[in-house]
Formats: structure tokens, sequence, C-alpha cells
């Protein structure tokens, strides 16, 4: 099953604002979803740029948000938990919580946010990987939806 997911900031396939880039303020974009499907427990989110050089590279890895939460706001801070039980993993960058585009110079990368209704509430810690958030979500993804935008320098 499809949940649609959209941002005031960017429109599908639009070029991501520079505030939330490495180039600027660097905070995550807002988003947004309608109802999910029924028995959803919790959403995981995952944003990640499949042109990076080396490897799909992973900016932002949010899991547990609350079954009845539709949007984020911009500027989530980055801390290991957020008020009302989500947790925030590591990017690879390193850190805990959004870390924005900040491609090479050159064609412009894809940075895909995806998003997971699930039919449960992940038992793993803050700081989990985008891997180990992918495992846990195995066989319990109700629904899902993806935006995506574009950045380059």
């Amino acid at each position: 099953m499809r949940i649609e997911l959209s941002s005031t900031a960017f429109g599908e396939g639009a070029t991501i604002p520079k505030q939330y880039t490495g180039d600027g303020k660097d905070v995550s974009p807002p988003l947004r979803w309608p109802e999910p499907p029924p028995g959803t427990q919790s959403f995981a989110l995952i944003c990640d740029d499949p042109d990076a050089p080396r490897k799909t590279w992973v900016h932002w890895v949010l899991f547990n948000l609350p079954a009845n939460q539709r949007e984020l706001k911009e500027a989530v801070p980055a801390q290991e938990e957020l008020p009302g039980g989500a947790k925030q993993g590591r990017n690879d960058f390193g850190k805990i919580g959004y870390g924005g585009p900040a491609p090479p110079p050159g064609k412009p990368h894809r940075y895909f946010f995806k998003l997971y209704a699930l039919d449960t509430q992940l038992d793993l810690a803050p700081g989990a990987t985008k891997d180990q958030v992918v495992a846990a979500m195995n066989g319990h993804i109700l629904a899902e939806g993806q935006l995506m935008g574009q950045y380059g320098r």
C-alpha cells in the first residue's frame, strides 16, 4: 500500500532549498503524510542518496514515530530521542539525526525521503543504522511512500 509523503519546502523531483543542505542551515525539511492504514503502530523514515560516489549515502534515520503523528516540522532536533518516543539513528556523517545534502560538484544528486507505516514499534536503541532499521522493519511494513528531491553544486 502507498502512503503519500509531501513537503511544503519542495515538490517531487524539485530542488531541495539550500537551507536544508550542508551549504545552508543543514536543518531537516518539513514533511507530512495522511492517515495511515489500520493497524499502524509506528512510522520509520529514512533519507538516502543513491547517487553518492561509493555507496548509497544515508542522511537520516528516524524510527518509532507515534502512529498518530502526521508531520515532522522543519529542523527536527539532532537528539537521540524526541518527544513522543521517536528515536533517531546514526547517519553516514557519523552523527545522530539529519545531515543535509552535500554532494561533490557535478550532476545533482537525488535524495529519497522514505516513510514506512509499521505494525509494530522497533526494538532498537537510538543510534541504530539504516541497515538495522531495515532489518527490524522486515515483515512489518503496512504502507510506504517517498518524496524525492534533488540538490547539486
